[in-house]
């Protein structure tokens, strides 16, 4: 009881401030800023654009055979659904525990979602899809990977195909992870990426689309506002698929423009090293949490090289004034946790009850584990002995809880 009761230094840095933008990143972005030629298509003869780069390079990186480099991921998961042939009305398969933007970006595309009950580690349960593929007609798996937590991904493909299901995944928490050596975005039709600022490359908002269809390919770079430019893309199909679908394709002009995507270059050049300094930063948080008996990690399985970018533990039939508790006690020592189970959103931990422009639909299993799920960014501004030191502080906020639980 002593060691659970005695006082704790606070931690003082902040949760929401990321690494400086690398040196040659500024460089590449004052150079586009000096020619004055933001717009991805506003080049001069043989110039290859910051944009038609970053796109080849991307491709490079995740083994696609095309790349699209959108103005948000929301963007790109939009573009993907009517690159797909989403029609006015469609119901579309998705998690029930993600962030807002993934339901949004069904609706905003046209589409109805049909939400996907999660598991206590975090994924979409696969049972539980495959009754509502069956019973929704749906053609469409939007699979989200939540705070980049990947499901069995070669029993989903299988579902997928079992059950005539096209997949788009959304890995805007997953950028650099694999299942099985093979790349997150790399199984379903297509995929969507963020470089949002709290994302594993940051250019403040962008995104990024990649598929190895070309009719697809084509469709979303004519949606994303080509102006029939789109020649001018480093990682486009050939030009006579986009001609066959260009004129019955509309703009919605959802581009990137050449500043962001000089930000990003240099930027992917470190994403793996950035990697590894993350998992060792979640880790360091995990080895310790895993020492209290109050919380529960999700499981991360061996065929998954996951992104720790962030981490997530559970407090089993915690009451919601505790959670509310929990979370103050944190913030008092400076470590500033998200609580899923908020009746109310609360930044980005909004949850499907509060998406009102969905129909309401009884989701049991994901409520009972998003009332426990507590959430916590890991900057890379953070020093491992950084992440020691917030990881005793929840510690002992939760061993606090539990000895005012019992007594």
């Amino acid at each position: 009881m002593a060691a659970a009761t005695m006082s704790i230094e606070p931690f003082t840095r902040s949760f929401t401030q990321q690494e400086p933008i690398p040196e040659a990143a500024i460089a590449a972005a004052v150079e586009v800023m000096r020619s004055g030629r933001l717009h991805r298509y506003n080049t001069i003869e043989a110039e290859v654009p910051a944009a038609s780069a970053l796109e080849r390079a991307y491709a490079d990186y995740q083994g696609a055979r095309y790349c699209l480099a959108c103005a948000s991921g929301g963007t790109a998961l939009q573009l993907a659904l009517r690159a797909c042939g989403l029609a006015p009305g469609e119901r579309v398969l998705t998690n029930a525990f993600t962030l807002a933007p993934v339901p949004g970006a069904i609706v905003a595309a046209g589409g109805r979602p049909v939400l996907v009950e999660t598991t206590e580690d975090l994924v979409i349960d696969l049972a539980d899809l495959e009754v509502k593929a069956a019973g929704s007609g749906a053609r469409f798996l939007l699979v989200s990977h939540m705070r980049g937590h990947l499901v069995d991904m070669d029993a989903l493909m299988a579902l997928a195909g079992r059950c005539g299901l096209t997949v788009i995944e959304d890995c805007a928490h997953t950028m650099g992870a694999a299942w099985r050596g093979r790349k997150s975005g790399n199984f379903g039709r297509v995929a969507c990426f963020s470089t949002q600022t709290y994302k594993h490359m940051n250019s403040g908002e962008g995104g990024l689309l990649t598929t190895d269809d070309a009719e697809l390919a084509a469709r979303a770079i004519v949606l994303s506002g080509s102006y029939m430019l789109y020649e001018r893309h480093g990682a486009a199909p050939p030009a006579e698929v986009v001609e066959r679908i260009r004129l019955e394709t509309p703009n919605n002009s959802g581009r990137m423009d050449n500043l962001r995507a000089a930000i990003l270059l240099p930027q992917l050049a470190e994403l793996d090293a950035n990697v590894a300094r993350w998992n060792t930063r979640y880790r360091a948080i995990e080895a310790r949490l895993a020492r209290v008996a109050a919380l529960v990690l999700p499981v991360r399985p061996p065929e998954e090289l996951y992104v720790g970018s962030s981490i997530q533990f559970r407090i089993p039939g915690i009451a919601p004034d505790d959670a509310r508790r929990f979370v103050v006690d944190a913030r008092a020592l400076g470590v500033e946790l998200k609580w899923f189970g908020a009746p109310e959103p609360v930044a980005f931990t909004s949850t499907h009850a509060s998406w009102t422009y969905l129909e309401r639909q009884a989701l049991p299993r994901t409520d009972r584990v998003l009332a426990g799920l507590f959430d916590m960014r890991i900057p890379l501004t953070f020093s491992v002995d950084d992440c020691r030191h917030i990881a005793d502080i929840i510690a002992h906020c939760a061993e606090r809880l539990s000895l005012e639980g019992a007594a």
